[in-house]
């Protein structure tokens, strides 16, 4: 039996939306160790567009923007591939369509609708299949790790990601409460997704990003999904209502020596530096 026991175990993945999803490195990595893995997709187009890439898997439509589609989902997949040793969520949307605007901007409709899909959705998903998930089972969703900075091309999404991490600590304590069940936050650094490419300016950040690791290399993906597969596993089952940062070290190396003289270059500070004689 390998390490991570999770062969012969059942998963189910929101979030899958091509090759480079977070979530699809996770439900791979999952299926490599022996597990089955359930894909859940936001729509009918969705999984058209996913045929090729999820052939001969367990395919469901759940657009968790519409009330009750958590309920009606569990519905579908808990009695037919039930029970469930754990759940990723792997969902977060923001609209950028009326151009990046300021913070003190942001629309209602847009942060409500955000909030839904990429952080209360998580609320309706533990408990429409809370009936449906072993006494351990673990839920595991993917936020940020960089809470505490103000990125300003992040936007609304970076308190909806506060408010998910936070989400995730309270469920943990609620579902304790007649079960073993798990709530944690993988703590991701910025990756190279394709729903990240819609940020304004995200290459300029995933660049910068990179300097900032000890390493100076940016984060894979695949290793945020290893670290997810860790968390789905009867391994961690000590670690409950965590965040398990992985980000190659960014946010502990600010003063990064090299970050430092690149930004204090001479070309870049006489602009900002007043003439004396002046």
């Amino acid at each position: 039996m390998s390490f991570l026991a999770l062969a012969g175990k059942t998963f189910l993945v929101f979030g899958v939306a091509n090759r480079k999803s977070v979530a699809w490195a996770i439900g791979r990595t999952l299926e490599e160790e022996g597990a089955r893995v359930v894909y859940s997709v936001r729509s009918e187009e969705g999984k058209k567009s996913l045929a090729d890439l999820l052939r001969g898997r367990p395919v469901f439509v759940c657009d968790v923007e519409v009330e009750g589609a958590a309920d009606r989902l569990a519905a579908e997949v808990g009695p037919a591939h039930g029970p469930l040793q754990g759940i990723v969520h792997s969902l977060a949307f923001a609209s950028y369509t009326g151009g990046f605007k300021p913070f003190h901007e942001t629309k209602r409709a847009d942060f409500l609708q955000a909030a839904a899909i990429s952080c209360f959705s998580l609320v309706e998903i533990a408990r429409a299949f809370k009936p449906h998930l072993i006494r351990d089972a673990s839920v595991v969703t993917i936020g940020i790790s960089s809470l505490q900075v103000t990125p300003d091309n992040y936007g609304y999404m970076g308190p909806i990601k506060a408010a998910l991490e936070s989400t995730a600590r309270f469920l943990a304590k609620s579902l304790s409460a007649d079960s073993e069940i798990r709530c944690n936050v993988i703590g991701s650094g910025p990756l190279k997704t394709s729903s990240s490419a819609g940020i304004p300016g995200y290459l300029e950040s995933y660049l910068y990003a990179e300097k900032l690791t000890y390493r100076k290399r940016a984060l894979a993906t695949q290793e945020v999904a290893n670290a997810a597969v860790f968390l789905l596993s009867e391994r961690s089952s000590g670690i409950n209502g965590a965040t398990l940062m992985v980000d190659a070290g960014l946010g502990s190396n600010y003063f990064d020596k090299d970050v430092i003289r690149l930004t204090m270059r001479p070309e870049a500070t006489s602009a900002q530096t007043p003439n004396p004689k002046l």
